[in-house]
C-alpha cells in the first residue's frame, strides 16, 4: 500500500474516532454541537491537526475548543485505545469556519437576489 493512501485510510479512521470519542467526552449543552471535518496528519504520523466545526453560540464556540484543548490527552489515549496505531498523533485542535462561511457567502447571495431581481420571463437571445 503506498504511503499517500495509508495516510489517507489513518485520516478517515482518526476522523472517526475522534468525533466519537468527542460526542461521548464532552456534552453538547455545554460546547455546542462538534463535528470533525478535517484531520491533517504529518508523514510521521506522530502530530495531527484536527478541524472541528462548533455550532452554538459564540461563547460555546470558545468553550468548546478550550474544552477540546483542555481534554486533549484524554482524547488522545481514548483514540489509542480505539485505534490500532504504532502511535498515536499528538492531537491539536483548530476551528474550522468554512461552513459557517460558506453559509454566510449564500445569505449574501441571497440578499442580492432580493435587491436585484432577475424576471423569470427574460429571454436571453443569440444574435
Amino acid at each position: 500500500m503506498s504511503s499517500s493512501r495509508r495516510l489517507l485510510r489513518v485520516r478517515e479512521l482518526l476522523k472517526r474516532e475522534i468525533g466519537e470519542v468527542i460526542r461521548r467526552e464532552l456534552p453538547t449543552e455545554k460546547v455546542g454541537l462538534i463535528t470533525v471535518n478535517e484531520i491533517q496528519v504529518s508523514p510521521d504520523m506522530h502530530n495531527a491537526r484536527v478541524f472541528v466545526g462548533i455550532l452554538g453560540s459564540d461563547e460555546q464556540r470558545k468553550k468548546g475548543i478550550r474544552e477540546l484543548t483542555k481534554a486533549r490527552i484524554r482524547i488522545q489515549n481514548s483514540v489509542g485505545a480505539g485505534v490500532a496505531l504504532k502511535h498515536t498523533p499528538k492531537l491539536n485542535f483548530f476551528i474550522d469556519d468554512s461552513a459557517r462561511e460558506s453559509t454566510r457567502v449564500l445569505q449574501i447571495i441571497e440578499e442580492l437576489e432580493q435587491e436585484n431581481p432577475v424576471e423569470d420571463s427574460e429571454e436571453y437571445s443569440e444574435e
